[in-house]
């Protein structure tokens, strides 16, 4: 069994853990293409054994740390940002507060983004009420004041006729 499926868990006696890309892809349920993506970022840098990538704990984690950044909105470079203010700094207070600004300009994108889906929600509520009364009005019989229907106009007779329906007005 090769050394890095061997070494596939936290160290064991000394051994530091290490992982292929297929065991990361498998366990982080991405493709192998994503990871190579991510390496060609810079955003992953796994040791080389010839052709081998050797997949370390900090590779592991920073693709952890990626589709988490990811989930929230936030793009590759702002995730680089935040993962290279941790390896210059070696400590979490700088990368926490960059963090807490980036979450904070996330947070402002959507909640205009809900304000803009809810005026366009509001807009198609309006347009579908419009829409409905007037497939109702065009469905009921025009009706005079005594209670008869009234006569067709010529548009109508014409569009009848020719199998279409009324033009709105």
């Amino acid at each position: 069994m090769p050394a890095s499926r061997r070494n596939a868990h936290p160290e064991v006696a000394g051994r530091v853990a290490t992982y292929t890309i297929s065991d990361l892809a498998r366990e982080f349920a991405l493709t192998t293409r994503a990871i190579r993506f991510y390496e060609d970022c810079g955003l992953v840098a796994p040791v080389r054994n010839g052709r081998t990538r050797i997949y370390g704990d900090r590779e592991r984690v920073r693709i952890k740390l990626i589709l988490r950044g990811k989930r929230l909105g936030l793009s590759l470079s702002e995730i680089a940002e935040l993962l290279d203010l941790y390896e210059v700094a070696r400590n979490e207070r700088a990368q926490l507060a960059k963090f807490v600004v980036l979450l904070d300009e996330r947070r402002s994108r959507l909640l205009q983004q809900k304000e803009d889906i809810d005026a366009v929600l509001a807009e198609i509520d309006g347009i579908e009420r419009e829409c409905r009364r007037r497939l109702r009005d065009a469905a009921a019989p025009a009706t005079t004041r005594r209670g008869r229907k009234a006569p067709a106009s010529a548009g109508a007779k014409a569009a009848r006729a020719a199998g279409g329906a009324k033009a709105p007005d």
